[in-house]
C-alpha cells in the first residue's frame, strides 16, 4: 500500500525487495531488460554490487549485450545473451536467482509489422468492448509479434539453462504485470487487464500439464519465493504463498479458500486533474471469483482514462486509441469509445462466464442484486480487514503522494514553479 499503490512513486527506504532479502540469504542476483519500474527508489537498496552494477528493486543489471530485431518496436537488448553474461559470473557454489524482464509487448510496435511477416487478418480475433475492423485487427497482430518474440526469449533462456545442466534444478515462473497495452486493457480493471498468463515450471517438483484454479495474484509472488527458499517474509508483504498450488499433485481447486481475488487500481498515469489537484488517481476496487467481477468505481466523476483536454493519457498511443477517440457521438460506433474512454457507473457487475469481455454491467439488474449485495459486503470486509485508506475514509493519500516525473508534470499542466513533493508534504508532512 502507501506510496507503492501508485504508478511512478517514489518509493521509501522501508520497503524491502524480495532480490535482497535473497542475496542476504546467500543467492546471486540479477536482471535483464524491464526491472523494476517506473518510479524511483531510495535508501539501502540502491547500492552495487562487486561488478559495479547499481541495483534496481530486481537486482543487479545485466544490460550490455544488444542485437539487431526484425522490428523497430521491438528492444535490441539480447536477454537471453545477458542471461549468459549473468550465469559466467555466478558463484556455483551459490543459488541464483534472475528477473528476465523482456520490454516487449509494450508499446509501442511497428506498425503493420504483421505484414512484412506474413500475417493473415482473418486469423485474428477482436474482443466484443473493440469494433471489428483491419485497423484493429492489424494492432493485434502487431501485438501477437512481440508476444511471440517474449515467448521465444524464454525459450533461448530455457535452452542454455538445459545446456548447462541447470534446468533440472531451476524452478522458472513466466508471467506478466497487465494484460495487453490497448484501451480498455491495460490500467483499466476489467478482466483482460488483470487477468495474465502463468505458468511455472521446476523438474521433479511441479507435476507437469496441471491447470489450478485457485486465484493468485501478483502480491503473492514473493512470498512464495521467500517460503520456497525458507527465507521469512516481512510482515510489510501482504500477499500469500502460493507454494501448495505448485506442489500439489492435481489440477483444480487446491485450496477451497482462494476462491475469489481482490483487485484495486489508484493512480496509474498523469493527465488527471480534479479540484485543483494534479495527477489524480482513478480509485477502483473489485473482487473477482469463479462467476463474476464486482466493481466499485469510488469516484465516478472522475475520467478513468484520463482528462480528455490531456489526451486521455492513462491509455499508450496505438492505432486502436486513434481510432476510438476519432469517432464522434454520431458514428453508429461510438460505443465503443465510450467502454474505453467514457465515465463509469459507481457499480460494475460483470458475468465472468457468459460475458468475458465485460461489455454488459448487470449492477442495476434486479435479477442480480442479492449477489452484487453479497459481493460488495465481501469485498469491503476484506478491504477493512486490510486497513485500505480508501475504506477508512482516509484515501485522499493516494491523490497525494508524488508521480516521479516532474518535469514532464509541469509542461503537461503549465505549472512551471509546481512543486508535487511540497503539495504532498504541506499536507501530511514528511513521511
Amino acid at each position: 500500500m502507501e506510496e507503492a499503490t501508485n504508478h511512478n512513486p517514489i518509493l521509501s527506504d522501508k520497503w524491502l525487495f524480495y532480490p535482497f532479502l535473497l542475496e542476504q540469504a546467500g543467492y546471486f542476483i540479477g536482471f535483464t531488460g524491464k526491472g523494476w519500474g517506473p518510479g524511483t527508489w531510495r535508501g539501502e537498496n540502491v547500492a552495487e554490487n562487486n561488478f559495479g552494477n547499481k541495483s534496481n528493486p530486481a537486482g543487479y543489471p545485466y544490460n550490455t549485450r544488444m542485437r539487431e530485431v526484425p522490428y523497430n518496436g521491438i528492444s535490441k537488448i539480447d536477454y537471453p545473451a545477458n542471461f549468459a553474461d549473468f550465469l559466467g559470473e555466478w558463484d556455483q557454489d551459490k543459488p541464483f536467482c534472475f528477473w528476465l524482464g523482456t520490454k516487449e509487448p509494450h508499446r509501442k510496435y511497428e506498425k503493420d509489422s504483421w505484414k512484412r511477416d506474413g500475417r493473415n487478418l482473418d486469423d485474428v480475433t477482436v474482443q466484443d468492448f473493440f469494433p471489428d475492423n483491419d485497423t484493429i485487427r492489424g494492432d493485434l497482430a502487431d501485438y501477437a509479434i512481440e508476444v511471440e518474440w517474449y515467448d521465444k526469449q524464454i525459450g533461448v533462456a530455457l535452452a542454455m539453462l538445459e545446456e548447462k545442466g541447470l534446468l533440472e534444478d531451476t524452478l522458472i515462473i513466466a508471467t506478466s504485470d497487465h494484460g495487453m497495452p490497448f484501451p480498455r486493457v491495460k490500467g483499466q480493471i476489467y478482466d483482460e487487464g488483470y487477468r495474465v498468463p502463468f505458468v511455472a515450471m521446476w523438474k521433479g517438483k511441479i507435476v507437469p500439464n496441471r491447470v489450478v484454479s485457485d486465484f493468485i495474484t501478483f502480491p503473492d509472488l514473493a512470498p512464495t519465493l521467500l517460503d520456497l527458499t525458507q527465507v521469512d517474509a516481512p510482515d510489510q508483504m501482504t500477499g500469500q504463498s502460493f507454494l501448495p498450488q505448485l506442489l500439489a499433485q492435481r489440477s483444480g481447486r487446491i485450496d477451497d479458500k482462494r476462491n475469489y481475488t481482490l483487485l484495486g487500481k489508484e493512480r496509474h498515469d498523469v493527465g488527471r486533474v480534479d479540484n485543483g489537484l494534479y495527477s489524480v488517481s482513478y480509485p477502483v476496487r473489485a473482487i473477482r471469483n469463479d462467476s463474476f467481477l464486482y466493481s466499485r468505481n469510488l469516484l465516478p466523476h472522475r475520467w478513468p482514462a484520463g482528462n480528455p483536454e490531456y489526451g486521455y493519457m492513462n491509455v499508450d498511443n496505438s492505432p486502436t486509441k486513434s481510432y476510438l477517440t476519432d469517432l464522434k457521438p454520431s458514428d453508429p460506433e461510438y460505443e465503443y469509445f465510450e467502454m474505453s474512454f467514457g465515465l463509469r457507473p459507481e457499480e460494475e457487475l460483470y458475468d465472468i462466464l457468459n460475458d468475458p469481455h465485460c461489455v454488459k454491467n448487470l449492477a442495476d439488474d434486479p435479477a442480480f442484486e442479492a449477489i452484487k449485495n453479497r459481493l460488495w459486503k465481501q469485498l469491503e470486509s476484506a478491504l477493512k480487514a486490510q486497513g485500505d485508506p480508501r475504506i477508512l475514509g482516509q484515501g485522499d493519500i493516494f491523490d497525494y503522494y508524488p508521480n516521479s516525473k516532474f518535469e514532464k508534470q509541469k509542461k503537461l499542466y503549465n505549472k512551471p514553479d509546481w512543486d508535487p513533493v511540497k503539495v504532498f508534504e504541506d499536507k501530511y508532512g514528511d513521511q
